[in-house]
């Protein structure tokens, strides 16, 4: 356990950072799954709208530094080639 004060501040403020990145983390996970289960129903106007609010989700997370802008990259990309091959 830290004994000084700066530390002991450093350990709460890497908690409380910790656990934003984490829900945001989480959030992004939960549009892309909904954008993979509209894939799966095969529903593409339903494929389409959850790709467009997961793509805002993924970029505002890179934005923040989140996620790093190639790896946000890679999911927008992977996501959109996957609703572009259901036509």
């Amino acid at each position: 356990m830290a004994n000084i004060k700066s530390a002991k501040k450093r350990i709460l403020v890497t908690e409380i950072r910790t656990a934003k990145n984490k829900a945001i983390k989480s959030k992004v996970k939960t549009y892309i799954k909904k954008v993979e289960l509209a894939i799966a129903k095969e529903d593409k106007a339903a494929a389409q709208a959850a790709l467009t609010q997961a793509i805002g989700e993924i970029n505002k997370a890179a934005s923040k530094g989140i996620y790093h802008k190639n790896t946000a990259s890679r999911k927008v990309s992977r996501l959109t080639k996957a609703v572009n091959a259901m036509a």
